[in-house]
């Protein structure tokens, strides 16, 4: 999507502290973080809202959980 901040930072094109990256995620710190520790975990995918994930996704929400259990050990 080309309007769509998030998919900005994550292919690049708007700067981010990066925090983790794979093939399908996107961690980066806070530009206004509310805690010591703030990090933003994003799919690379183009995803609205959480209502706008395909039904039965499964792989998709498991990897995204797995990649915010790797920013939490950082």
């Amino acid at each position: 999507m080309s309007d769509c901040l998030f998919c900005k930072i994550a292919t690049g094109e708007i700067p981010a502290d990066k925090v983790y990256e794979n093939d399908a995620f996107f961690a980066f710190r806070d530009i206004q973080p509310q805690a010591p520790v703030h990090a933003l975990v994003i799919p690379k995918k183009h995803i609205a809202t959480l209502n706008d994930v395909p039904e039965g996704d499964t792989e998709m929400l498991g990897g995204l959980l797995s990649a915010c259990r790797q920013v939490a050990k950082k």
